[in-house]
């Protein structure tokens, strides 16, 4: 096969793509950490189906221009750190083949190249043993494969291309130490080598199909007209073994029912179907990810062609005055939400460690708080990159994105804004802020493993932090209050408590209480509602 064509070129994507959400669950599981958290190979799936979704739409034949509207999906549809590299790389391989109609063997050894190179670039510091180590690599030996080898064929520059990229991915522990330590190659990589064995598959002939085809679409139609608009939900997952022993349908479908509506949850042994319909899609997959992992999953915005009739109805009126300023920040839980507007936050995107927002989630904001001068608060390390590259889309406002990796250095720095000072005195001060806070999280531990030479069993409640794990304990409180212990020292003056899902209220306050008791310190408590994080602690 010398050359590739428009329509194998869609092939090639639609195999990749079904193959990465087929195989997403067991990517999830590379993620280091042990917590219910392990998110990359979601985010990839979400990231590369949304921009193949528009590919697949494309009426042209050539290949540059479904390489172009494949780049903008994912650029849009970009989640978490992984799917944005994800998009950039993808960007650079529409660079290789701009004003191509037809792609011969070297041109796409050439295009990877250029993919690589976009992805580096697109990272301020980019860390080797990752997916852009195994993107650089594979692409660079193939890139040189091609070069001697001469009329080298399509199917030869995916399969070498394939050959390095699993090597690579082999070396990551090698590159990164707690890979080693944990047992793991790196989640990123494992997306990419995934998505090129779709590739491969489709170039000889066979277009991967994705498993467990969809049977509540039907349904869930029939009932669209009496729902309001949102989010349609849709995943399923294989129950993990504390999920087998503790899993209840009825106890989910009643969590379900207070987050939205047109609900369906079936158990057939392991595996749990779940359709809902609801403002907050993130809300749901916290829900179902406590019992297992993801199989497949699907969210479809009701509301969008809702929002388009809104927006050109708005439009022909006389356009609101922009405010100055306007917070945009990310949270999971009602409580952590009230907790930012409270601080004055303009608009808060539902998501967080388990569900990212995309970078369309965070342009839309941007659209709906209609203000001179923006800041934005992603909460959350894995989230930067998304609201960054959403800073550049809107290219012509002044946004600034402020690295909060944490909830309680996103309430710091919202705590520092003051809407009388100019824009720079507003971002000194709250990107100052998110220094001065450390931040501690406990969750459980979703398998057994040994981390920084702590051992780790399934189902311990595990003290984290920052990235540190310093406790792990099968007992709720003894680890929070080791937690606790490991943050607060004599130069601590403020305490804030929030506790989330799965707490009640008498637990939060022995834990206040202990505070109290131990510390010469404010305390500050609160329900964040959250998933997954039974207490995040922030300590000033």
């Amino acid at each position: 096969m010398k050359t590739i064509n428009g329509t194998l070129w869609k092939q090639m994507l639609e195999s990749g793509a079904n193959h990465l959400a087929n195989k997403s669950g067991e990517i999830d599981a590379l993620n280091v950490f042990p917590v219910p958290d392990g998110d990359t190979g979601t985010n990839m799936s979400m990231t590369f189906s949304s921009g193949v979704k528009e590919a697949l739409a494309c009426s042209s034949d050539d290949v540059c221009d479904i390489a172009k509207v494949l780049s903008k999906g994912l650029l849009m549809g970009a989640r978490g750190n992984s799917g944005v590299i994800t998009s950039q790389i993808f960007r650079g391989v529409y660079q290789g083949v701009e004003g191509m109609k037809e792609v011969n063997g070297f041109q796409l050894a050439n295009a990877f190249v250029q993919g690589s190179r976009v992805a580096y670039k697109a990272v301020m510091r980019p860390v080797e043993g990752t997916i852009l180590t195994v993107v650089r690599e594979a692409a660079d030996y193939t890139y040189a494969y091609a070069s001697e080898t001469g009329e080298v064929t399509c199917l030869q520059v995916i399969d070498k291309f394939l050959e390095e990229a699993r090597e690579s991915l082999k070396r990551t522990p090698e590159l990164l130490p707690v890979l080693a330590e944990v047992g793991v190659v790196d989640s990123g990589g494992a997306g990419l080598v995934t998505i090129l064995e779709g590739f491969q598959s489709a170039l000889n002939g066979v277009v991967i199909e994705r498993h467990e085809k969809d049977e509540t679409k039907t349904a869930a139609g029939a009932d669209m007209e009496n729902d309001e608009f949102g989010y349609c939900t849709e995943f399923i997952i294989r129950l993990n073994e504390n999920g087998m022993r503790h899993f209840k349908e009825d106890d989910l479908r009643k969590s379900l029912a207070r987050i939205g509506n047109s609900i369906v949850c079936v158990q057939d042994e392991d595996i749990v179907k779940v359709h809902v319909h609801t403002l907050t899609p993130g809300d749901a997959l916290n829900l179902g990810q406590r019992h297992g992992e993801f199989v497949k999953l699907k969210i479809e915005n009701m509301q969008e062609q809702h929002e388009n009739i809104l927006i050109n109805a708005e439009q022909a009126k006389e356009e609101k005055p922009k405010s100055r300023y306007a917070i945009i920040t990310v949270a999971a839980g009602e409580g952590l939400k009230n907790m930012f507007h409270e601080l004055r936050a303009d608009y808060v995107i539902s998501g967080g460690q388990t569900m990212n927002p995309s970078t369309e989630d965070f342009v839309s904001a941007v659209k709906k708080v209609n203000a001179e001068n923006i800041y934005i608060l992603p909460n959350n390390s894995n989230i930067i990159l998304a609201a960054q590259q959403a800073a550049t889309v809107c290219d012509d406002q002044n946004i600034h994105v402020i690295p909060s990796k944490t909830i309680p250095q996103g309430l710091c720095a919202c705590i520092m804004f003051n809407p009388d000072v100019d824009p720079d005195m507003n971002l000194s001060e709250m990107t100052d802020a998110i220094s001065l806070v450390k931040t501690g999280q406990l969750t459980y531990a979703i398998k057994d493993t040994t981390f920084d030479g702590m051992e780790i069993k399934a189902s311990d409640y595990m003290g984290i932090k920052e990235k540190e794990i310093v406790v792990s304990t099968p007992d709720k409180m003894e680890a929070v209050k080791k937690l606790i212990d490991s943050l607060v020292d004599e130069d601590s003056e403020i305490v804030t408590l929030i506790y989330g899902e799965g707490v009640d209220e008498a637990e939060a306050k022995e834990v206040k209480a202990y505070i109290e008791d131990t510390y010469h310190v404010e305390v500050e408590m609160n329900s964040g509602e959250q998933p997954v994080y039974s207490f995040i602690i922030g300590v000033e």
